[in-house]
């Protein structure tokens, strides 16, 4: 009766750091407090699969599908990481990929299924597909692999003492571009905009 969506369907992949979004949700909780929220994590080619099927009103993703229009947000910055005393790290050396693939590295597995990618150094033979971010950096925090992580998620065990980067002589961090995608922007209500 207010004008306001009776529900907003939102999914965000998962590297989008959970306390901005958090601050926004906050934001809009402020305002609309009667649009019910649908929040869905995406990883990869998850949010772009949601936008194809009809699933979200909005989305944060790696890419834009054709036919729709998305709005650059942020660059998210991905590091290497692994436990401080992990056996990389006492190499004391720069690091290479043949180095990388005598050990267990910990990916994130793509939630999308129609066309899923996989992101990130995957020379490895020993690897463990999990399922969520959190569980990656659960892996690298107890020893057993190593990962590249959201700086946002990885830099305060960093801080701790608990995980070190390591020190690749090539491809130690790298980039995921987010941008915003607003379904059908000239019928989107309030909420969404």
């Amino acid at each position: 009766r207010q004008g306001w969506e009776s529900e907003l369907r939102l999914v965000v992949d998962a590297a989008y750091p959970r306390a901005q979004l958090l601050r926004i949700l906050e934001a809009l909780q402020g305002s609309c407090a009667h649009t019910r929220l649908q929040l869905e994590d995406a990883v990869l080619s998850g949010a772009e699969q949601a936008l194809l099927e009809g699933r979200a009103d909005i989305a944060v993703a790696p890419s834009v599908p054709g036919g729709l229009l998305g709005e650059w947000l942020m660059d998210v910055n991905f590091i290497a990481v692994a436990h401080r005393e992990h056996a990389l790290l006492r190499e004391g050396r720069t690091l290479s990929a043949d180095d990388l693939a005598r050990h267990t590295q910990s990916v994130v597995r793509d939630s999308g299924t129609l066309r899923p990618r996989d992101a990130g150094w995957l020379g490895s033979p020993q690897r463990w597909t999990v399922s969520s971010l959190e569980a990656s950096y659960a892996a690298v925090e107890a020893g057993l692999a190593y990962a590249w992580l959201p700086e946002h998620l990885a830099q305060p065990g960093i801080d701790a003492g608990v995980l070190a980067a390591l020190p690749l002589s090539a491809g130690a961090t790298r980039r995921l571009p987010l941008y915003l995608i607003l379904v059908q922007p000239d019928a989107a209500g309030p909420a969404a905009r």
